[in-house]
């Protein structure tokens, strides 16, 4: 369509933009808003549940300004123990552990599933339930 905004505007950023930035609240304290552009529910989910695991998180949470903006925004307040940047860097590294494990259990359970003889797309789940779940 004529209006439609390019494809590729929904995931690559602009030359005069950032990924990430980082908004102090003055009214709150120990609280921020971070703006993570090209990103949806998927990630802004993700990362507040991710927060709520932390102790020191008081309040998580994330909206999406407008469906026509590709940009989440998280809002984050701690008790004072951590800072707002530092549960936020923690949460997504441990995200990402969580995700290289998921990997590396999908792996090995497709290997063996190989090695048995049986179709890597056969009926039965590649991973083993109790191992996914901690």
């Amino acid at each position: 369509e004529m209006n439609a905004p390019e494809r590729s505007d929904c995931w690559r950023l602009g030359d005069d933009e950032t990924k990430v930035d980082f908004i102090n609240d003055s009214k709150i304290p120990n609280a921020a808003k971070f703006v993570i552009r090209k990103e949806d529910h998927t990630l802004g989910n993700l990362i507040r549940m991710q927060l709520f695991r932390n102790i020191d998180v008081r309040f998580s949470g994330y909206l999406m300004p407008h469906p026509l903006e590709n940009a989440v925004h998280v809002k984050v307040q701690t008790n004072g123990n951590v800072t707002p940047a530092d549960a936020m860097l923690e949460a997504i590294e441990d995200l990402a552990l969580e995700t290289e494990r998921l990997s590396s259990l999908f792996s090995q359970s497709l290997k063996e599933r190989k090695a048995d003889g049986k179709d890597p797309n056969g009926p039965t789940p590649l991973a083993y339930e109790d191992d996914l779940i901690q």
